[in-house]
Order: structure tokens, then C-alpha cells, then sequence
């Protein structure tokens, strides 16, 4: 249930299937979180409906809740056919509640949502322009350690760890020469040297190199007095919590009396997905191209896809800086580090944050959306929020 080890292969480290209902909303920046008893919840008050509108979606099909009364449609699963079904969703859901269809149209996500964001947009951009209106009015879209790009991705998290002392020099030098990660082809090597990683990252939770196991995974018979930000074992609670028949009915989810738990992430889907470019980079300029808004942050303790790869992707794109690199500030300190580049990219470094940023410093994650939908910069004094 929790995610704790990652098994990295020839080309990926993060796959697609896991759900935003639990990670999102539920463990993030939804306006609850679920306490030690897995039956009850607490308010967030760095949720992210205080800066606007949030709408979660557990996608594609066969993730979470979601699912497809045709059960071949997930043996053909992908990144394109994602995209596709997440934009049907959307029309239709602006359709259901015209009110904001006219509204500000903004998209964000983690992770795998270095693909699944890029190529939505892109769909709605086409569409938009296919049809000669605005369908969905898209202006902008952000992007929290997102894998955007697979060879500076893999080589930037290896140089990460390497750095980090978790993963030794020899087993550096042996993926670097052995696994090239940007030919299709696998000399016999490689597979060593990859469970050569995956043996030195075993015991940590890789999504935040220096964030405790969840060794008691077990739901308390009271809520804990003081749930801590970042609990390891809220995967846990969250699970237990979204199993529930009364949660179920009240979300209306599960209409259909589904024959499994609800989980967080989906190996079906993952095993299966067919489609999934090496790189969404080429979109990325697209949208800079036509004027969008483009974030990308780093929770900077995040070993999948650290600082170092998302660094590595952005400098491929060959962007001119617009404001040097400084130290953007939350609380009165410093909250990370950003650089903006013209076109309208903004890439901001979260410290103390692992892989899901609103997870481990939700305050700090608050101030960035806020910026993001703004249209300012990561704010640069010790006065501003």
C-alpha cells in the first residue's frame, strides 16, 4: 500500500497507475487528511481549495475507483489513450456544471504527470484550435518532480544518489557504462548493475531519502493527538479509509460493487501500458511557444526524480534565463531555490520536500500555487507569503 522501494529498469524509474483521489487529495493537498484510525479525519489547512477550484481525477481506467465496464480497454492503456479519455472527461464534466466552463483552466500533478500533463494540454490546445473557440480554457500547467525526459531523468537521479551517499561510486560507474539509457538496445551487463541500485536503495523510502518506514502498520484505535506531516504510514490509514462501505457511498464510488480493494496504485495498468514517449520536452516548448504558463518544481530530498534530473531535462531545452537563480522565501525562510527562463518557464527547488511536495512541506507547496496562479515568482523577500 505505501510506496516504499522502486525497482528501476533499463529505461524507467516512474510508471503510470497511481491514483490522485489517494495521493492527491487524500495524503496532499485536498482539504483532509485521514487520521491513525483510518474511520475519521483532520483538516489540512494548507489545502490547496484555498487558492482555488480543485478537481481530482483517478485515471486511466482501472486506477483507483475508475474503471471500464470493457475489460480489454486495459490492455491498451497509454499515454496517448489517457489523454484522450482525461479530455472526453473534462468536456463533459464543463458540460455538467457550465458555470466554469468560461473559468481559468490550470493543470497539475507529480511524477508520471511529466507525461500525462503535457499531453492533455496538448489535446486541449488542438481541440481549442480544431474547433476555432475556446473548449477548455487552458492557461497554464505545473508540474511537481515530474518525469519529463527518460535519459537525463535516470542519469540524474543516479548522480543524485551518488552524491547523497546511497548509491557507491562502482555502482555509478557501472550503470554509466553499461546501461546506455538513451539506445534500445540492453548490453548483458546492465541488468546487474541496475540490482546492484536497486540493492543499495532497499531499505529507504526513495521518494524521501531521509524520511523514517512506516514499521508499525497498523491503525490505532483512537486518532493520534498530533498526526505529523508526512506520517509514513498514512498510505496506510488512507487505504483502510477509502475501503470503507459508508466512505464508498458517500463519495458515490463503487456503484458498480468492483470485486477488489480499492488501491492506490494500479500493477495492472502499469504492466500493460503501451505507449509512453521517451521524452514530453517537445510539448514543453510547444506550450512556451504559444504563450502558456509552465512550472516545474523539485521537493529537493526526492531520490526518483531528484533536483538533479529535472535540472538536466530543463537545460536540454536550451531556454535563455530570465532571472537568475536565488532563494525564494515562505514563513520568513527559505523555502528553496528558483530560476525563471523566458518563455514564461519557471523551475523552483521545495527544501525539506520528497517526491510528493504538499506531502512533506504543504505550506511551502500552498505558496507556490498560489504564486503559479498568480502569474508571479516565487517570491523573493522575507515578507512576502
Amino acid at each position: 500500500m505505501q510506496r516504499i522501494h522502486v525497482t528501476c529498469t533499463q529505461k524507467k524509474c516512474v510508471c503510470p497507475g497511481c491514483s490522485s483521489l489517494a495521493y492527491g487529495a487524500m495524503e496532499e493537498l485536498g482539504p483532509f487528511r485521514v487520521n491513525s484510525d483510518g474511520k475519521t479525519l483532520q483538516k489540512n489547512k494548507y489545502s490547496w481549495n484555498h487558492a482555488a477550484n480543485v478537481l481530482f481525477l483517478e485515471s486511466p481506467a482501472g486506477v483507483g475507483f475508475s474503471y471500464s465496464n470493457t475489460s480489454s480497454d486495459y490492455d491498451s492503456s497509454g499515454d496517448r489513450r489517457t489523454a484522450i479519455d482525461n479530455y472526453i472527461f473534462l468536456v463533459n464534466w464543463l458540460e455538467r456544471f457550465p458555470e466554469y466552463k468560461k473559468r481559468d483552466f490550470y493543470i497539475t500533478g507529480e511524477s508520471y504527470a511529466g507525461h500525462y500533463i503535457p499531453q492533455l494540454a496538448h489535446t486541449i490546445l488542438l481541440n481549442n484550435k480544431n474547433a476555432n473557440k475556446t473548449i477548455i480554457n487552458l492557461k497554464g500547467i505545473m508540474i511537481g518532480n515530474a518525469a519529463i525526459n527518460d535519459e537525463t531523468d535516470n542519469r540524474g537521479m543516479y548522480d543524485y544518489l551518488v552524491s547523497h551517499a546511497i548509491v557507491s561510486d562502482q555502482t555509478l560507474h557501472d550503470i554509466r557504462t553499461f546501461c546506455n539509457f538513451s539506445s534500445g538496445t540492453i548490453p548483458i551487463q546492465c541488468p546487474t548493475a541496475l540490482d546492484e541500485y536497486n540493492q543499495d536503495v532497499l531499505f529507504i523510502d526513495i521518494y524521501n531519502i531521509y524520511a523514517p518506514l512506516c514499521n508499525n502498520p497498523n491503525l490505532t484505535a483512537f486518532p493520534k493527538k498530533n498526526l505529523i506531516v508526512g506520517d509514513p504510514c498514512s498510505g496506510v490509514y488512507t487505504h483502510s479509509y477509502l475501503n470503507r462501505a459508508n466512505v464508498q457511498e458517500a463519495l458515490h464510488a463503487n456503484v458498480t460493487k468492483l470485486k477488489y480493494d480499492w488501491e492506490s496504485c494500479s500493477d495492472l495498468i502499469s504492466s500493460k501500458w503501451s505507449d509512453s514517449p521517451s521524452t514530453t520536452i517537445p510539448l514543453l516548448q510547444e506550450f512556451l511557444t504559444n504563450g502558456l504558463r509552465v512550472w516545474i518544481f523539485s521537493g529537493d530530498i526526492d531520490g526518483v526524480v531528484p533536483v538533479t534530473s529535472t535540472k538536466y531535462s530543463i537545460k536540454t531545452m536550451n531556454l535563455s534565463t530570465k532571472t537568475t537563480w536565488y532563494p525564494w522565501f515562505f514563513n520568513g525562510e527559505v523555502g528553496g531555490y528558483a530560476e525563471v527562463y523566458k518563455g514564461d518557464l519557471t523551475f523552483a527547488t521545495v527544501r525539506g520536500a520528497g517526491h510528493e511536495v504538499p506531502r512533506y512541506q504543504p505550506g511551502r507547496a500552498l505558496s507556490l500555487i498560489r504564486h503559479f496562479l498568480k502569474g508571479t515568482p516565487p517570491p523573493t523577500t522575507k515578507r512576502q507569503p
